[in-house]
């Protein structure tokens, strides 16, 4: 409050902490303009690194950018005792902020001095007397409050700040959650890298967002080491990977490449995408099962030698004979070595025959005759007769589309009604011109690694993980082999023929058996009476799974209204919508694929703007029409529901329609609203209706 006049009065504790934001800001400033100001040519030595220098002074230009909508800090840590000559109080923010003299004004939420913030407790304080946490609006401070750990006289309670960031409205794209992340998510961002991590998450319990940070975390501590090998972060489809993307770079992280698993082995393969399987033809491309079909086909055109080779050098002819040609070769077969790589070697194999024979016959030769004796014509011959050049998509092409030649790869592997769901009815001409499938592209990417191996990176996150099939699994562990994942996923929400029963069978494919699974229950992001109706589902679509619970209570965050013929739906579904809009944040309209040209068209009739998935909310344009097969991963602070029934109607079976209603029912924030005119499936019955 102001002074009276005449009299001094000191500033309240927010007056302070709002002045420790404004130096912060300026210290950033001028962090900033002292990389803008570095000069590349004081200390390059040449124009290579120059380059590699002018690279890294961007991007560190770049992650100094001041959010004008986020404050600095979001919390403070004032410890019982001064570590380390560096004081005792610390403001916990998204990025290092230090001033003039390189003193820390803000400490990273990453750094390990940080981990207090989100794991005292009155229980075990970590040397924490005090814990504040600042409200924020428009990126200024608005309120904060604190929690006295080692004060025995004050009870534990929950914080109202926290309550109030986790149910905040939003519009826009997802936004980062470092200033709510909790104890069991904490653990699991800052696991070791060593390790790969897999999180068995109900909805609304931040699964994705704690892959999210798990990748700015290891960054944090392991930077110089992940950016030799990279990282990658793997979503279900664009629409997804599009409402993520400000995550990473919002916590100063710019070059964490995100795609999808059919862009991924696309790009690898260099084949493009047109066609699609029928359910039944992708259970079989996509089983397991495949890669053993993949490997005999690879290794069938390998024969074994007719007759000897005779190498001229100089004067003197050398013979290696047929039956040592043949042992060699089968040798390398029984290496099970990458099929390039054992062709790489049968040349030098074949060269060290003859030079054995050289040395007794007296004469010396050294590495470099045999390397001049391996590209000799005759060996070369040998090469191309019994080891033939494979390429991966025609191999694929001949596969789907030469009955005899499938039949005899899949024998005793594939039943003759399996061969017959993936035999193409019309092969094409030529790789060109045939109508690739996503799971057609995953085989051409098995192939392409039995006979080259596919580079590894330190790091891969799998988001919506349950929904992959077992040689998609396959492929995503290839890029991950040397190095470590997280693997995100709801078994309850497998909405695929084949999406994975356990995750100790997808860790097995993924080539990670050993990999430790953690559960989240406890919701943040979905009100308690949404998640509570739609784990009425989970007996028939995941009976051993736990059921998620949920730490908000919004009066009113449920209603189901039934129309009494389909006639009114589309007008009852307009009419929820304009009643979300009267809420503040997000409203997303979900329903079967089939209804979305007719919900569309009523919309644009009743004037309301809509907008399509992977399009970014706005003030004035907060309602996005969602077709139910990609409303996974996606939340909205309003959600309407139309027609339940359509929506399990449009899957194969029940269990998979159930899941996809499962889905479905938990993106809602703060309400889900339910239209319907046909019965709702059995479970659901009975729910609040209006």
């Amino acid at each position: 409050m102001p002074g009276q006049p005449g009299k001094s009065s000191a500033p309240s504790p927010l007056d302070t902490e709002r002045a420790h934001l404004a130096a912060s800001r300026a210290a950033l400033r001028a962090m900033r303009a002292d990389a803008e100001a570095l000069d590349i040519r004081d200390v390059a030595a040449n124009w290579v690194n120059a380059e590699v220098l002018a690279s890294e002074i961007e991007l560190r230009i770049k992650s100094l950018a001041d959010l004008a909508g986020t404050p600095l800090f979001f919390g403070r840590l004032d410890y019982d005792h001064s570590l380390e000559d560096s004081g005792h109080r610390f403001y916990i923010g998204r990025r290092h902020v230090h001033d003039a003299d390189g003193d820390p004004m803000v400490i990273d939420w990453r750094a390990p001095i940080s981990q207090p913030f989100y794991r005292a407790s009155k229980r075990d304080p970590q040397d924490v007397a005090l814990r504040r946490r600042f409200g924020y609006d428009g990126g200024e401070l608005t309120a904060y409050e604190d929690e006295h750990l080692t004060d025995p006289s004050e009870e534990a309670r929950s914080s109202a700040l926290l309550q109030r960031e986790i149910e905040r409205p939003r519009v826009g794209p997802m936004r980062d959650i470092v200033a709510t992340i909790q104890p069991e998510q904490d653990e699991i961002v800052r696991a070791a890298l060593t390790g790969t991590v897999c999180v068995q998450g109900a909805p609304g319990t931040g699964k994705t967002a704690v892959g999210l940070h798990r990748v700015a975390y290891l960054l944090y501590a392991h930077r110089e080491r992940l950016a030799r090998s990279g990282t990658l972060v793997i979503g279900p489809n664009s629409s997804f990977l599009r409402y993520i993307e400000q995550v990473l770079p919002a916590l100063g992280e710019l070059e964490v490449r995100q795609t999808t698993i059919d862009d991924l082995v696309s790009r690898t393969t260099g084949i493009e995408v047109r066609g699609a399987d029928t359910p039944a033809a992708a259970l079989v491309k996509g089983d397991a099962r495949m890669a053993e079909v993949l490997r005999r086909a690879v290794r069938s055109g390998v024969r074994m030698p007719g007759e000897g080779v005779v190498v001229v050098r100089g004067s003197r002819r050398w013979r290696v004979p047929a039956y040592e040609l043949e042992q060699i070769v089968r040798e390398l077969l029984a290496r099970d070595m990458r099929y390039g790589a054992a062709r790489e070697a049968l040349p030098q194999r074949i060269a060290h025959a003859v030079l054995i024979r050289m040395e007794q016959a007296g004469e010396a030769p050294d590495d470099r005759v045999q390397n001049a004796v391996a590209r000799t014509p005759a060996v070369k011959a040998v090469v191309k007769e019994c080891w033939p050049l494979v390429d991966p998509a025609k191999l694929v092409l001949r596969l789907l589309g030469d009955a005899d030649f499938l039949a005899e790869q899949a024998e005793g592997i594939l039943t003759a009604d399996e061969q017959k769901e993936i035999l193409l009815p019309r092969p094409p001409r030529g790789v060109k011109s045939a109508r690739w499938t996503p799971a057609d592209a995953v085989l051409i990417d098995e192939a392409r690694d039995l006979v080259e191996r596919t580079g590894s990176l330190g790091h891969v996150v799998l988001d919506e993980a349950q929904d992959l099939s077992p040689m998609q699994y396959r492929a995503v562990g290839r890029r991950c082999s040397t190095g470590s994942a997280t693997v995100l996923g709801d078994i309850a929400q497998g909405t695929t023929p084949w999406a994975t029963p356990d995750w100790a069978t997808a860790l097995s494919h993924l080539g990670k058996p050993e990999a430790a699974v953690e559960e989240l229950t406890q919701g943040f992001r979905v009100p308690r009476a949404v998640i509570e109706y739609a784990s009425r589902l989970l007996p028939d679509i995941a009976p051993g799974l736990a059921e998620a619970t949920s730490v908000r209570d919004s009066a009113g965050s449920l209603t189901v209204r039934r129309v009494a013929a389909a006639a009114e739906l589309d007008a009852a579904t307009v009419a929820a919508c304009r009643e979300a809009l009267a809420h503040e944040g997000s409203i997303g309209l979900i329903a079967a694929d089939a209804r979305l040209p007719a919900l569309a068209a009523a919309l644009a009739a009743a004037g309301l703007i809509h907008l399509s998935p992977g399009e970014e909310t706005s003030h004035s344009a907060r309602l996005t029409l969602v077709p139910a097969s990609l409303a996974k991963g996606l939340e909205y602070d309003h959600v309407v529901l139309d027609e339940p029934a359509a929506v399990v109607d449009a899957e194969p079976d029940e269990r998979t329609g159930l899941r996809r209603l499962y889905v479905a029912l938990t993106r809602a924030v703060s309400g889900l609203a339910i239209v319907h005119a046909a019965p709702l499936p059995e479970a659901l019955a009975g729910g609040p209706a209006i």
